[in-house]
């Protein structure tokens, strides 16, 4: 009996040693980014907002919040597992395609491609924010796009004189996206440590510009970036928040937009409005919220309260209408939207997919 238990053991012990190497082998695939070393790990320790390994939120924030309905396993549990009618759309999304590589230079203009990738021209100047042309997870199969959502991809971009990241989520960072943009990228604008998964995928060094908290650019076409708080995590692996997240604020001598990122309602939303008070534009997260992840990602009543404080002139919502990574309704941030402008007075500016919209900033 007993060299059956032990002859059991010996089996169990085996497996698991085969699991613990099979996952570390797939970690090691392309999809799952670099690792911050050297002088990029030692500007990361620099940081006031790294301590111990890891970044921190500028207050106390709970990733999950655990609730009382079994649990946070149990919650979680049917999150992956659990059918949730009316995440995806029934009938394929109304997308328009346009050709944005003979695009006028003059004026500003808006076009969004779902979730929350988007392209902005400014006086002549092209930033294209968190592109995620092919999935929002590291495999295919996993997070499929709304079926009528994927008319635009890589190619059909205009050369890219920035490419901001928000942060290193596989639903605002993309493999294939970042690699097949490649060659059009001039410079490439990220929070700290980001930039390491971007070496791995084939950028120069010299392409990459990472960005803490508090720090200002200003480039000789006369953009500024100033890379700002935001309330979330990050992490591609098991490992969270071994990168910086952030919001940015883009200035032109002659107007401001505010690029919201991933982030829960805090403290940092009415001291960005006290610090820039000429916030021209701000694109805000709206959608993939569940009250377990209260404090990471904006609530449906916490939207026009964001705007609010901010005291942006127009808004834009973003990070809804083409992957469910919640439990809510694919619609429902449209409503959320609306609801917002109604009851806090928002200039809103609604765009619809796929569509170039002029931008009236700075008068």
């Amino acid at each position: 009996m007993k060299k059956k238990i032990m002859t059991v053991t010996i089996y169990v012990l085996i497996a698991v040693a085969i699991l613990g190497l099979g996952a570390c082998s797939v970690f090691q695939l392309p999809v799952f980014g670099g690792k911050p070393e050297g002088e990029r790990l030692e500007r990361m320790k620099r940081s006031p907002h790294f301590r111990d390994g890891a970044f921190e939120n500028l207050e106390p924030t709970v990733l999950m919040v655990e609730e009382d309905s079994g649990g946070l396993l149990k919650n979680l549990w049917e999150f992956v597992f659990k059918k949730r009618p009316g995440v995806r759309p029934e009938q394929p999304l109304r997308m328009v395609k346009r050709d944005l590589k003979h695009l006028s230079p003059e004026g500003d203009f808006y076009a969004w491609f779902g979730h929350s990738s988007y392209l902005l021209s400014l006086h002549g100047t092209t930033i294209l924010v968190d592109p995620v042309f092919e999935t929002a997870a590291p495999f295919a199969f996993l997070n499929k796009p709304f079926e009528g959502t994927d008319k635009y991809h890589a190619d059909d971009m205009p050369p890219i004189d920035y490419l901001v990241i928000s942060h290193d989520h596989y639903d605002h960072l993309d493999y294939q996206t970042v690699k097949r943009l490649k060659d059009r990228v001039k410079t490439v604008i990220c929070p700290l440590g980001v930039g390491a998964h971007f070496e791995r995928w084939g950028y120069e060094p010299g392409q990459i510009v990472e960005m803490d908290w508090d720090e200002n650019l200003t480039f000789p076409d006369s953009l500024s970036f100033h890379c700002l708080p935001a309330r979330h995590f990050s992490g591609r692996t098991l490992k969270r928040n071994g990168t910086l997240w952030a919001s940015f604020l883009l200035s032109t001598p002659r107007a401001s937009v505010f690029l919201g990122g991933d982030s829960g309602y805090g403290k940092h939303f009415r001291e960005i409005g006290r610090r820039h008070p000429q916030i021209d534009l701000a694109i805000l997260e709206n959608g993939q919220y569940n009250r377990q992840w209260a404090q990471i990602h904006t609530m449906p009543d916490e939207l026009g309260r964001e705007a609010v404080e901010l005291r942006a002139k127009q808004i834009i919502t973003v990070h809804h209408s083409k992957f469910a990574l919640a439990r809510h309704a694919w619609d429902e941030p449209l409503k959320n939207e609306l609801k917002a402008r109604k009851d806090y007075a928002l200039d809103l500016i609604v765009v619809p997919l796929g569509e170039v919209v002029p931008l009236n900033l700075g008068k």
